[in-house]
């Protein structure tokens, strides 16, 4: 993982940690073990399929960088399909409060999206490489047809 990768991924990882911890106590409060036990499995879940994306993605770009739109949307796909499975899996468990981990997911997932966007806008990726450009216009300028 690069420098500016890793970057990335803690300007997401921190807050949704933070809203993480605010939201088990939350829960803790309002809906006793279960509701913190609920809380941190939400946001558990969502810290597992946005990270494991996110490194899935940045292997993707390194190793095939035509393939990176497609691998993206194919990532949402199986995010959606995952959190789904998930939920169909344990929609009627009494392991957890189920509000307390719906509110969780939920919040946790919208603060992961969110520092990740504001980490994108932050950060001062180069999209072309000026070093290369500098040769290519150096190759390219002595010669003249």
């Amino acid at each position: 993982m690069q420098s500016h990768d890793a970057r990335l991924f803690l300007r997401a990882l921190v807050p949704t940690l933070v809203v993480g911890a605010l939201a088990a106590v939350v829960s803790a409060l309002v809906a006793g073990g279960k509701g913190a036990l609920g809380a941190v499995v939400g946001v558990a879940l969502v810290l597992f399929v946005m990270g494991l994306s996110l490194v899935v993605l940045q292997q993707t770009a390194k190793k095939y960088p035509g393939l990176f739109q497609m691998m993206g949307l194919l990532l949402y796909a199986v995010q959606i399909l995952f959190v789904a499975v998930f939920l169909l899996a344990f929609k009627d468990t009494s392991l957890f409060d189920t509000k307390a981990f719906a509110f969780s997911l939920l919040a946790a997932t919208l603060v992961w999206i969110a520092a990740q966007a504001r980490g994108y806008m932050k950060a001062k990726i180069l999209y072309v490489d000026p070093e290369a450009a500098e040769a290519k216009r150096a190759e390219t300028a002595g010669s003249t047809p």
